[in-house]
């Protein structure tokens, strides 16, 4: 059907959920312009000490903006808690300076290309998230150099609009999000970004409907311009007509009251329909988000990613520290179960604290469990940490991109060894779960053999699809091709939950694929009874299971084996149960499967 309506659309990513109609209000923020000048000996520790103020008043204004958020804010005052580390980074901090004296050049320029080095290492990573990260450290990086400048660190209000605005910038940078987000932007469009950066995280975090990666939109669009920011579906549409705004206004109102239906219910237990009860736990990558999953109603913690502790320092973390960050989380959750991951740095997670080798394909190399039974003294200090913390509550631990029964047995001794160590040391800990992730197909093959010998598998669909499908999903040109809902992942899940039950040991997924709402009758068919999200996805999972019947899930699997097709799977899930979920859906928060990426979402 043809659109009558005169207004324009821009297309972008769905970044927050939520509608909004206001006044746009465009930013033009242009990099700061860096003079490049060479120093005499005699200016050479004072620029070191202009550099060093420079951060001391970034690190101020952070804070600052950190203060200023409200006591719920604790998703986005973590965002800023990491700009705040990197300010003490040793990459970013250690190699200007060194610049500035072994150079002779000025502050300004010594930073700049300190920034865009760390940004070139991060444009390597094959990890999305590693990717977005890029963004933040040239966040950072800005906010010092305006500091060096003298010139405007924060985004001046508008004086000549009233009423609530549209914020449309070329880019936001968190720290921008959290200082304007309690005033009177209502949504937020950028020309570039993903649903995954941390400026998405924060305009989810504040409530704020937002629109990324929208091209042009700072050049096609005029300050006062009226716009409905559609963050439900990734639209922005210019100058709406009088109809098209009122129905917008009346789909955000709706939106809200059905966001917080979910909410309200996130204390209600994890069940099926019919009753069966499902472990829903939270993915989490800093300490603080413990308290953020407990908020959004996870039931315990199925995946702590630990290398975060390794990435961009010059030596390790001690096994005191690992354990003050472990306890810290496995208190926090108490009584509900933690499952710690030993750290999978290598591949494309690059760190500083171990000297890792060039590889030409490090996705294939010295990685995970490799790297840990090569740093067997590092992976003993992690593996202390990891069972004195057990002390303190339910702890698992978990071994990533096992692919062999020997890499597992290698691991137990070491765990065994790290246990002897504390007892010779007067400390004792209490036994301690030890699983893998299954992520390779060799594993999936030998997962008769590697259940005999463990507590727990838990699956990580996000590598096993990239190697069991040969996809990088860092390759713009293949990445849509790897579809959760391939012929060959649901036979590689399958193999994993049977070999799990015929050895009696849970099998929990933990991948990105737990939060694709068309994923979930097949997961629940399959066989799975644990699954782990970002905290945030935990109340409309909770409410998506409850729709489901286990029954009618396992008879749905049942007619998939015949499929031969994704888009045959696809269609299949959309048909049995794409009906139950079309508010879901609709809201956006989850992550649909189908070919193109989105479905024709139903009016909410």
């Amino acid at each position: 059907m043809t659109d009558p309506s005169p207004s324009r659309r821009l297309h972008g990513s769905a970044a927050a959920p939520g509608v909004a109609v206001g006044r746009a209000y465009v930013v033009e923020r242009r990099r700061v312009s860096v003079t490049r000048r060479h120093l005499e000996p005699p200016e050479v520790e004072p620029e070191v000490l202009r550099l060093r103020g420079a951060i001391g008043a970034a690190r101020a204004q952070l804070q600052n903006i950190q203060k200023k958020l409200a006591p719920e804010a604790s998703e986005h005052s973590l965002i800023l808690d990491a700009h705040l580390l990197m300010l003490d980074d040793v990459l970013l901090v250690e190699q200007t300076e060194r610049a500035i004296r072994e150079e002779f050049i000025n502050a300004e320029w010594a930073l700049r290309r300190t920034v865009e080095r760390i940004k070139e290492l991060f444009d390597q990573a094959d990890d999305d998230y590693f990717r977005e990260r890029r963004s933040d450290v040239d966040f950072v990086g800005e906010r010092v150099l305006r500091h060096l400048a003298g010139s405007p660190t924060e985004i001046a209000r508008p004086r000549d609009l009233h009423g609530p605005i549209v914020l449309v910038a070329h880019e936001l940078s968190p720290a921008d999000t959290a200082a304007l987000g309690r005033s009177e932007v209502i949504a937020f469009v950028t020309d570039v970004g993903s649903a995954t950066s941390h400026t998405a995280i924060m305009a989810r975090a504040l409530s704020l409907p937002a629109v990324v990666g929208a091209g042009d939109a700072t050049r096609t669009i005029a300050n006062g311009d009226l716009l409905v920011v559609d963050g439900l579906r990734g639209v922005v549409t210019v100058q709406p007509t009088d109809f098209e705004a009122a129905t917008a206004t009346d789909r955000g109102e709706r939106y809200i009251a059905f966001a917080r239906q979910l909410r309200s219910n996130r204390d209600r237990p994890a069940r099926t329909g019919d009753g069966v009860p499902i472990h829903l736990r939270a993915n989490i990558e800093l300490p603080a988000e413990a308290a953020v999953a407990i908020d959004h109603g996870a039931e315990g913690i199925g995946l702590y990613r630990t290398e975060f502790l390794y990435i961009d320092r010059r030596e390790p973390p001690t096994e005191d520290e690992q354990y003050e960050t472990f306890s810290r989380i496995v208190r926090t959750m108490a009584p509900k179960p933690v499952t710690l991951r030993t750290f999978d740095l290598g591949g494309d997670k690059f760190t500083t604290a171990l000297r890792l080798p060039r590889e030409m394909n490090p996705a294939l190399g010295l990685r995970a469990v490799r790297l840990a039974l090569r740093e067997r003294e590092v992976f003993r200090a992690q593996l202390r940490a990891m069972l004195r913390a057990a002390s303190h509550g339910a702890v698992r631990i978990m071994i990533p991109m096992v692919t062999t029964v020997g890499e597992l047995r290698e691991a137990r001794s070491e765990l065994e060894i790290a246990r002897q160590e504390l007892h010779f040391r007067g400390v004792e800990v209490p036994e301690v779960p030890l699983g893998i992730m299954v992520e390779t197909p060799a594993a999936v093959f030998v997962a008769e053999h590697l259940a005999a010998e463990c507590a727990f598998f838990s699956v990580g669909t996000n590598d096993l699809m990239q190697y069991a499908l040969a996809i990088d999903r860092g390759n713009e040109h293949v990445a849509h091709l790897a579809r959760s809902l391939d012929p060959a992942i649901l036979r590689a899940l399958s193999a994993v939950i049977g070999a799990g039950r015929r050895a009696k040991i849970p099998v929990a997924l933990c991948g990105a694929m737990a939060a694709e709402l068309m994923a979930l009758p097949v997961l629940l068919g399959l066989g799975f009874h644990e699954l782990s999200v970002e905290p945030t996805a935990v109340p409309e999972i909770k409410e998506a299971l409850g729709r489901l019947s286990y029954r009618d899930c396992e008879a749905l699997v049942d007619r998939l084996w015949g499929l031969t097709t994704a888009a045959e799977v696809e269609d299949a899930v959309h048909q049995s149960v794409g009906a139950l979920f079309s508010d879901l859906l609709a809201a956006g928060g989850a992550t649909p499967v189908t070919e193109t990426g989105t479905f024709l979402l139903p009016d909410l």
